[in-house]
């Protein structure tokens, strides 16, 4: 099959939709198909390369309504089978014309089998009170396109009352990060290297900064606990798509050091895969209080997870619900409390750092965590996650 992945990053770009699409290309390849993406042109790369046996087009400098034609252009010359957008609204720049893009692809004659696998929901930037056009736009990528494929139970939820969608599966997102630390890697050393004592409780934190991952609730969470829990933030701290990422990073900064937690917190930056990979091994407890509550889209959550970090993170309310009862809280169904990870809820310091102290006091129960992240882990292994997609390109018609 002859498959063009459409995203609007790609690495060396920083992101988490770049590395999905990566990793799904990867994956096809070592399957057998061809592979094309078609993604955004940084300046300091050439446009047009193979990787890995993957022909990476870098050609698109603004996703505007002239990256249509590109894009249509791409797909006869290579003759594709399918052309799967990945969808996030950051990823494209906020900008409107990636929405009627499978749209524009359908009048290609022959053409393509058109996906969206839709990375989130968010709306995108269309102009001042645009208000309800902004889902609407959300919506024309699915009415438009021959399936939609989408990452979690929460996504389909949402999507499954609209008629016009024929096709949908619910596919899961794999780690982006393979459980490989550089050669040599010994996680005493790692932590000795840092300044964290063997009697230090070390929390990771990974991905980048923004409104919707509860950075605030961590950093007053980790006040409350004694002075030998360490937080350790891993990766780039903004990425390459969204800007606002960059104010809310500088406002933690600024809480940080107003709560005297600067010698407390420690940063890797943005670091190579296999240093991620070092740095998640070497920590106690992995911390990620989505405000949002945990997702089986998370790319961070998987990371952890492969790494068999033990894992505290958060529910959330079932939709347009009143909660009385914390026993009515949602979480995913493959999201085990007790056995694979520790949820509290979102915006709650005191619940958090509890969590943390809990696990930090039980050396038994970060294991037995640690070991039911990874099992739940293996259930999102890349060849399988590449092979029922290809399963549901199959089963479209055009």
């Amino acid at each position: 099959m002859r498959i063009c992945l459409i995203s609007g990053e790609y690495p060396p770009m920083q992101g988490g939709v770049g590395d999905y699409t990566r990793e799904m290309a990867r994956a096809y390849t070592a399957a057998g198909h061809a592979v094309t993406v078609l993604t955004s042109s940084p300046d300091s790369h050439a446009p047009s390369v193979q990787e890995e046996g993957i022909d990476v087009r870098r050609v698109v400098r603004s996703w505007n309504h002239a990256s249509w034609s590109l894009a249509c252009s791409v797909l006869r010359e290579i003759a594709a089978d399918v052309a799967n957008i990945q969808y996030q609204a950051a990823a494209y720049a906020m900008q409107p014309a990636v929405h009627l893009l499978p749209w524009r692809i359908r009048r290609l004659s022959p053409r393509p089998r058109v996906v969206v696998t839709y990375h989130d929901l968010r709306v995108p930037y269309l102009f001042p009170k645009a208000g309800p056009l902004r889902w609407q736009a959300v919506l024309a990528l699915a009415r438009w396109s021959d399936g939609v494929i989408v990452t979690n139970v929460e996504d389909e939820t949402t999507l499954a009352r609209y008629r016009f969608i024929r096709h949908m599966a619910r596919i899961p997102i794999g780690s982006n990060i393979a459980v490989s630390p550089p050669a040599g890697f010994s996680r005493e050393a790692w932590r000795a290297a840092r300044g964290v004592q063997p009697d230090d409780l070390l929390l990771a934190y990974f991905g980048f900064l923004n409104e919707s991952k509860g950075g605030e609730t961590l950093i007053r969470a980790l006040g409350r606990l004694h002075p030998r829990y360490k937080l350790l933030m891993i990766g780039g701290r903004v990425g390459s798509s969204d800007p606002t990422n960059a104010a809310y990073a500088a406002r933690i900064d600024r809480l940080i050091a107003r709560v005297g937690l600067s010698d407390r917190v420690l940063s890797t930056g943005y670091v190579s895969p296999e240093e991620v990979s070092a740095a998640l091994l070497a920590a106690d407890i992995g911390v990620l209080p989505y405000r949002d509550g945990i997702s089986l889209r998370r790319g961070s959550l998987m990371a952890l997870l492969a790494h068999g970090l033990p894992v505290v993170s958060t529910r959330y309310p079932t939709p347009k619900k009143e909660i009385a009862d914390p026993a009515e809280w949602w979480h995913p169904a493959e999201v085990i409390e007790g056995e694979n990870a520790v949820l509290v809820p979102p915006e709650d310091e005191v619940a958090l750092s509890a969590a943390i102290q809990e696990l930090g006091d039980s050396p038994a129960l970060r294991a037995r965590l640690g070991a039911g992240a990874k099992s739940l882990a293996a259930s999102f292994a890349w060849p399988d996650i590449a092979q029922r997609t290809v399963e549901f390109y199959h089963g479209l018609s055009i």
